[in-house]
């Protein structure tokens, strides 16, 4: 499939409701608090994912999960929780063209973590993307 591979599409989509998310993530807290906003989009995010896995025919017995893989898991959650927690406060307090870039600093921390844990390895091109990322956000704040 060339340079648009399936894991590329996937990732394309991803950053388009991200982006969606940050745009209705800022109508909706300006009317609702942050905390209960993250709340309500937590409810609609289990309801639309059991969805998906049910229509899918996905659901797999709790013992036949790996307990690494569950506790990995329960660790991306809180993480997931902390930074919606982060994220809809931030968009509450400051404009979504400043808090979406500083929030994207996701991906050259989530490079570095990748190398320190995981072992990872980055070309010069992909490190210069990361450092060309980080560097952008920090512009758009600061513009």
């Amino acid at each position: 499939m060339g340079l648009w591979g399936t894991w590329q599409l996937y990732a394309l989509g991803s950053a388009f409701f991200a982006a969606l998310t940050a745009l209705f993530g800022k109508i909706g807290v300006m009317e609702i608090n942050s905390n209960l906003a993250t709340f309500i989009r937590t409810v609609v995010i289990l309801a639309l994912i059991g969805t998906v896995v049910s229509a899918n025919h996905q659901w797999q017995k709790l013992e036949s999960l790996s307990r690494h893989g569950v506790l990995f898991l329960v660790l991306s959650a809180v993480a997931t929780g902390f930074s919606w927690l982060c994220y809809y406060r931030a968009l509450q307090l400051g404009p979504v063209s400043k808090v979406a870039p500083v929030d994207k600093l996701s991906v050259a921390l989530a490079m570095a973590l990748g190398i320190v844990f995981l072992g990872e390895s980055l070309s010069f091109k992909a490190l210069l993307g990361g450092l060309l990322v980080a560097a952008g956000a920090v512009l758009m704040v600061l513009a």
